[in-house]
């Protein structure tokens, strides 16, 4: 301790000397009277904050000193986007909602009032980042970025005309406020590249931030109980109030979920509870928990005891069932300390659906054998009779960690006539090609039996469904598909994903590919791979596309392509498939973002309505439609107070 004394001369008395103590220094008027005692509160008010000052750069030495090693060690750079992806780029906030004047068309008159709201990545200081230093280099993969929102306000007035306004905010993440005091890069990627790099980056960002990785809330947005959140799966999600998008407390259930949180929580059929998980890279591998229907009580918690780390994005519900998926896509801590990469498509390895009974725990999980595949996003699960029921968009790799696709993988399967009349199939590329598959698992036999819904003509993503329907039997589905390779100029080889236009599945009817069909295709080839096939016919393989669910696709256009689309039903509606679609989309010729509804009984239709924006919207990923009348209003409020 540091001890100093003052001079003899000055020191009172000691039955009158005063307790060294903030109100002994600045409350007695007898003591401030006499200059001695004066001096004397001097002297202690000065050696006070003296010894505060030592403390506080005691305290902040061993970060000052892990700064300057960082600072000294690693160099950031930007990581570049190709001309064709251009939209990736982050753009700035705003600053507030932006009323819209130009709209294309007519809001339908019954459309809901209500928030149509979109995550995505969106990096600060420019870019993505990456590092180089004596241990290697490291880079963060495409799906990380800080979280924005962007918002679209329905309103309606009592004429019963349509007000439309738009606004985005980054979502206020702790990690994104370090950096923005900062005013620049601080977290060493600590996902993709060398080894050494990755364990060292991981190591400095635990001491100086207490993390491993940033929290970047970028991924989805759900509500639950009339509060809505913003959540990527590495961290828990943060309450966003929709009126002004400010975010708000962490939440982590009363203090009882004290780990990751899935980004795409169910809302189990009957009951309203949510269903959720999170994945972890040390033991437990994997919790799932059951929040009660009014969002205040974690009302089951159970480790699953999986035997390995399994970058598991979703869960399924059905009326009594979780369903969870036990993929190969696995982040490895010893595999890093090894040499090898921190996450890695398994292909060697095994896959199962795992039925959990709703508060089952580990040991009542019935498991099912399936063929390796990857998978991210289920459609929906279901029971029927003694079958469980999944839908999925399957594929043979994994687009995560990236950070890019290789274009050959993508290409649909196509047959071309020679000159003697012979049929040369060109093959699909199944590697990153996403189909809608479905299993079948029968409880009672234990077997499991599957098939492929939709065939090699469209690579699948982002799909969506009537949220009423979640865990029960439907016969509609919509989604993304994937149209990365049209529009990547030059010689390059990898492009990002791009999504250029929509499918409604129409689950209950089958249909064969016609001859109408198959024009459309080599058309669509045609445009896509800029490959001249006017003297050449083409046909799809007839034998991929027996038995294909029905499929319509809503084209936006030459170079223009979508993001966050979501459904939103028509309040009162008959039928499943009454309502639209919402989805952002951008113009890549203008350079202008829209937001277009789609009427998802015209399907292939033009839109009932397009909004322009008032500035560039970023490709992004999960949107949702929050309804006017969630517990009565649109603006939700926190729990607590909101925090700048």
């Amino acid at each position: 301790m540091l001890k100093t004394t003052l001079p003899h001369t000055i020191r009172p008395p000691r039955a009158n000397r005063p307790a060294f103590s903030l109100s002994a220094r600045t409350s007695s008027s007898s003591i401030t009277s006499n200059p001695k005692k004066s001096l004397f509160q001097d002297l202690q008010t000065q050696l006070s904050f003296r010894i505060d000052e030592a403390s506080k750069v005691l305290k902040n030495a061993p970060q000052m000193l892990l700064d300057a090693v960082v600072d000294s060690t690693f160099k950031f750079t930007d990581q570049t986007l190709h001309p064709s992806e251009s939209n990736f780029a982050p753009v700035d906030e705003i600053g507030g909602p932006i009323k819209i004047l130009q709209i294309e068309g007519e809001i339908p008159e019954d459309f809901p009032e209500g928030v149509y709201i979109r995550n995505g990545s969106n990096p600060l200081f420019g870019a993505l980042h990456s590092t180089a230093s004596v241990f290697g280099e490291s880079s963060e993969i495409w799906v990380e970025g800080e979280g924005m929102l962007h918002a679209l306000y329905f309103t309606k007035s009592r004429s019963a005309s349509w007000s439309v306004s738009y606004a985005n905010r980054y979502v206020q993440s702790e990690t994104l406020k370090i950096e923005q005091a900062r005013q620049k890069p601080c977290f060493l990627p600590a996902i993709e590249g060398d080894s050494p790099a990755i364990i060292v980056a991981y190591i400095l960002n635990y001491l100086r931030f207490g993390k491993a990785n940033k929290n970047i809330s970028n991924t989805n947005v759900f509500e639950h109980a009339g509060r809505v959140y913003a959540v990527a799966e590495s961290h828990q999600p943060q309450e966003i109030c929709l009126r002004n998008l400010e975010t708000g407390n962490t939440w982590d259930i009363g203090g009882e979920w004290d780990r990751p949180f899935t980004a795409h929580p169910k809302v189990a059929p009957g009951s309203g509870e949510l269903v959720i998980f999170g994945s972890d890279a040390k033991r437990p591998f994997l919790v799932v928990g059951v929040v009660s229907d009014d969002g205040t009580k974690l009302k089951h918690k159970v480790d699953v005891k999986l035997d390995r780390s399994t970058l598991c994005h979703d869960i399924g519900v059905t009326l009594k069932y979780n369903i969870i998926l036990d993929l190969p896509l696995t982040i490895d801590i010893d595999r890093l300390t090894k040499g090898g990469q921190l996450i890695e498509f398994e292909k060697g390895s095994y896959s199962r659906i795992g039925v959990m009974p709703r508060y089952g725990d580990a040991e009542s999980v019935m498991w099912f054998e399936v063929e390796p595949l990857c998978m991210f996003h289920l459609i929906n699960c279901f029971e029927e009779g003694d079958e469980v029921v999944v839908q999925g968009f399957r594929s043979a790799d994994s687009i995560i960690p990236g950070p890019r696709l290789n274009k050959h993988n993508m290409l649909p399967e196509i047959s071309e006539l020679t000159k003697d009349g012979k049929t040369r199939k060109h093959e699909i590329n199944e590697k990153l090609f996403s189909r809608l598959y479905e299993w079948r698992l029968n409880l009672e036999t234990k077997t499991v039996s599957g098939e492929y819904l939709t065939g090699t003509e469209w690579s699948l993503e982002f799909p969506m469904i009537h949220n009423n329907y979640t865990g029960v039997r439907h016969n509609y589905a919509y989604a993304q598909i994937v149209d990365s390779l049209t529009r990547s100029e030059g010689n390059s080889e990898k492009v990002l994903p791009k999504y250029g236009s929509l499918a409604k599945l129409c689950l209950e009817e089958r249909e064969n590919i016609t001859e109408v069909r198959i024009n459309e295709l080599c058309a669509s080839v045609q445009l896509l791979f800029n490959q001249d096939f006017s003297t050449q016919a083409h046909v799809v393989n007839q034998t991929s596309a027996k038995d294909l669910v029905k499929m319509e696709i809503h084209r936006l256009g030459e170079d223009r392509f979508c993001s966050g689309a979501s459904f939103v039903p028509r309040v009162g509606g008959p039928h499943e498939d009454d309502g639209w679609i919402i989805s952002f989309v951008h113009d890549e010729k203008t350079n202008t973002s829209q937001v277009h509804i789609v009427d998802t009984q015209r399907f292939e239709g033009a839109p009932v309505a397009k909004i322009t924006l008032p500035q560039r919207v970023p490709y992004g990923f999960h949107g949702t439609f929050i309804h006017g009348n969630t517990n009565g209003r649109v603006n939700t409020k926190p729990a607590k107070n909101w925090t700048a």
